[in-house]
């Protein structure tokens, strides 16, 4: 019965990507090469930009632009969580900022960060840095507050130091949630690589699609998002491949 189940979602999924590769291709067909592009041009000119070798050029300027700055959101974002949950007036004296800064809107920053800091790679960070860290810290901090209080009080009985209540129920109790974060997170910031590139010094697969735009190259543009679009993918899945296996003793199921 599993096996079915398993075989019925894979089937499904695949006519989905199917019928959609279809509507994708016919569109072109139907539509001035200005505004779409068929998948079977898109992919012509992927396979051109990769035999040049501009594409992992490109594609390696913006995924080490990503990866360091989702990394950095969570090495700052999960650890501050715990904290912010842990000293309670310490949350409170954060909490309406971190609020604030959650709800605006990152591009609107870009300006500020420019002026500021500039043309580089350090801005660019920043920028990805802001969009991915929030949902990660705000998941954290409410996956730390969700602890039983019974749970922090056994620990006590236990004689439990900080450090101990920290490894051994905080941490274990609250890395579900900071996975649930982590994985929109990713997404997040993907969407802040591509701001950065394309309002700070254009680089990367983000100067493709400007580039593509600019002189009506709407393959060589589609070609940079499709591959946008697959990283994000990939990345969420994993996302929720670790986020089902850290919560597994919740028994989560997605």
């Amino acid at each position: 019965m599993e096996q079915q189940k398993n075989w019925l979602r894979y089937a499904t999924i695949a006519a989905s990507l199917g019928l959609g590769a279809i509507v994708w291709e016919v569109a072109g067909h139907l539509t001035s090469g200005a505004f779409w592009a068929p998948l079977s041009v898109t992919l012509k000119s992927l396979m051109e930009a990769a035999r040049t070798g501009v594409l992992l050029k490109q594609g390696a300027n913006s995924l080490q632009l990503y990866i360091t700055g989702l990394l950095l959101a969570i090495a700052v974002g999960a650890p501050l969580g715990v904290l912010l949950a842990r000293v309670a007036w310490l949350r409170v004296a954060l909490e309406d900022y971190i609020m604030m800064l959650y709800a605006t809107p990152m591009v609107a920053l870009v300006p500020f960060i420019l002026s500021m800091l500039g043309f580089g790679f350090t801005p660019k960070v920043l920028v990805v840095f802001l969009f991915a860290v929030f949902p990660v810290l705000y998941n954290t901090v409410e996956g730390a507050r969700s602890i039983k209080p019974e749970l922090v009080e056994v620990a006590h009985s236990f004689r439990s130091g900080e450090w101990e209540l920290w490894r051994d129920v905080m941490i274990p109790y609250t890395l579900p949630f900071t996975m649930t974060g982590i994985r929109q997170a990713i997404a997040r910031g993907l969407v802040g690589m591509v701001v950065a590139e394309f309002f700070l010094s254009p680089s990367g697969l983000g100067q493709m699609i400007m580039m593509g735009s600019q002189n009506f190259d709407t393959a060589g543009m589609l070609a940079a998002i499709f591959i946008i679009v697959l990283l994000g993918v990939g990345l969420m899945d994993l996302g929720r491949y670790l986020e089902t296996r850290f919560a597994a003793w919740k028994g989560y199921n997605p």
